[in-house]
């Protein structure tokens, strides 16, 4: 999962960018990158960290221009490394850059055709740097027209059409403006803002709403699964429908987890679908335990607030906060590698020991994933003086692997999978558990927005809206992005690092122009 936003502006974008990357930061931790178009130079800075870490003052003073894309990285894909950081950049045709959210189920099979069909050199494992060269393939296919709309949404078609999986891009072409499309079932979320100026209107796209909010930009709407967005440097837009739709099936684990709860996400509120969400759960616990001894209700911070407090007001005990966060500690689920989750557990939270002191305690999670996080919380609630420990999910077991780019890629590391209930209450230390059942969850999350009738569950269902996902695939992807074949890569990325360099912001002239 990660964080993308474009904007074209009448005034200098390095400042906005970069605001908006900091409200994204939820959605990646990694690495983060800036591109913009200084009057046909390119100019870029991007490496390993926070976004407050990667720009200081030498770096946005060179990030000049009016038009420009920036991202905040999550690796699902490749390895940690600052030759893997968004945007990436290719000088033919026109000069792009682009960056992406999500991930291509197809990415192996495009690399070969990229590489022995087209003739186009990949210098890393990343699927967004195979994204970006099949987008510059299909551009420079447009028969020598000039850069139109048409050709734009031309060569977006042809993406969809070559490649699979959830993805929600934004590339910049070097003198011409800004395309952000969507996947044609509009899995990973991207969303249209404009800003009203005296010389015009402004145009922003971005992962989620709130960005638009941070900058004052108004919420026009969701780009749909399958379009495209095509803004030039004089503000003038263009949209196009390239690629179906062939559903619309966002990824429901949006609305559980990544997503902020001020945001609005194919017109659903986050808040209202996680308050939604916590009433479906009490429900279900006065359904299995009518006659319940919870004392209080305490949510695992930040992303469970919002349905504990819900569960909490259903059940008619007590809401405290008993857990205490420091905001310097990244989020757990998204840090790469089970030993990190597992050291940073203790560092990020401590618990208040009053408010544990001879209770019987219901904890309120977002998910179960890999069910490291929940035991040492359970654990820590024990050590407070917790009577008993009860532990709710907002969401049902995650059984399946995630495919369209959330990191739940093994089985084998996911403590629901083949685990009863009562055997993952078991292994994580619970008194008793209870998860959200499926249909409750699509229930609470569509309630807003009747034109989305299904979304893509697969991480809880197994079902893959793409009907592109097999066991075969499945296994290679285990193989490939379990813990330790991911720390041996990151391993040796950073080796290649430190023999390289971090780099600086660096600023080059494209050749503009048809090809």
């Amino acid at each position: 999962m990660c964080g993308i936003v474009g904007i074209v502006a009448h005034r200098p974008v390095n400042q906005a960018i970069y605001d908006a990357l900091t409200v994204l930061q939820h959605r990646g931790q990694d690495a983060a990158g800036i591109s913009t178009d200084d009057n046909g130079t390119l100019c870029s800075r991007k490496a390993l960290g926070l976004v407050r870490d990667v720009f200081q003052e030498r770096h946005m003073l060179r990030l000049q221009g009016n038009v420009g894309i920036g991202h905040t990285r999550y690796p699902t894909a490749g390895c940690s490394s600052s030759s893997e950081s968004q945007p990436f950049y290719v000088n033919s045709p026109y000069g792009i850059c682009l960056a992406h959210n999500g991930n291509l189920t197809n990415a192996v099979e495009l690399k070969e055709l990229l590489v022995n069909h087209d003739h186009r050199h990949l210098n890393t494992g990343s699927d967004t740097e195979a994204l970006l060269n099949v987008f510059a393939d299909e551009l420079q296919r447009q028969n020598g027209r000039s850069l139109t709309p048409k050709a734009v949404f031309a060569a977006v078609a042809g993406v969809h059409r070559r490649c699979r999986g959830g993805y929600a891009v934004v590339a910049m072409i070097i003198g011409h403006g800004i395309v952000a499309f969507r996947d044609p079932d509009g899995i990973r979320p991207v969303c249209l803002g404009r800003r009203d100026t005296p010389q015009g209107p402004e145009w922003i796209v971005a992962s989620e709403s709130v960005a638009l909010d941070a900058l004052d930009f108004e919420l026009v709407r969701d780009i749909l699964p399958g379009e495209a967005v095509f803004i030039e440097r004089n503000g003038r837009l263009h949209s196009h429908p390239c690629g179906g739709p062939r559903s619309y099936t966002p990824c429901i684990f949006e609305f559980v987890y990544f997503s902020r709860p001020d945001s609005i996400i194919d017109r659903i509120s986050v808040y209202k679908a996680r308050l939604r969400m916590g009433e479906r759960l009490a429900e279900k616990i006065l359904r299995e335990r009518p006659d319940h001894d919870i004392d209080v209700v305490i949510p695992i911070p930040d992303s469970s607030r919002t349905s504990a407090l819900e569960v909490a007001h259903r059940l008619g005990v007590k809401y405290r906060e008993g857990f205490i966060k420091n905001r310097y500690i990244g989020r757990t689920f998204i840090m790469p590698g089970q030993e990190i989750r597992r050291q940073s557990v203790r560092r990020k939270l401590n618990a208040i020991d009053l408010e544990f002191r001879d209770k019987t305690v219901l904890l309120v999670d977002d998910s179960i994933v890999r069910g490291t996080t929940s035991r040492q919380i359970i654990e820590m609630a024990r050590e407070a003086g917790a009577r008993r420990v009860y532990f709710a999910s907002a969401s049902p077991p995650v059984r399946y692997p995630n495919v369209y780019g959330i990191d739940m890629p093994a089985a084998g590391e996911l403590v629901a999978a083949g685990r009863s209930d009562a055997e993952v209450a078991q292994y994580v230390g619970a008194d008793w558990l209870v998860y959200q059942d499926l249909d409750d969850l699509v229930r609470a999350v569509r309630y807003d927005n009747g034109d989305i009738t299904q979304f893509d569950t697969s991480c809880f269902s197994g079902e893959y809206v793409t009907g592109d996902i097999t066991p075969e695939y499945l296994a290679r992807l285990e193989a490939e992005r379990c813990d330790d074949a991911r720390a041996h890569r990151d391993h040796a990325a950073a080796v290649a690092d430190d023999e390289m360099g971090d780099g600086d912001t660096v600023a080059v002239r494209p050749r503009v122009g048809a090809v």
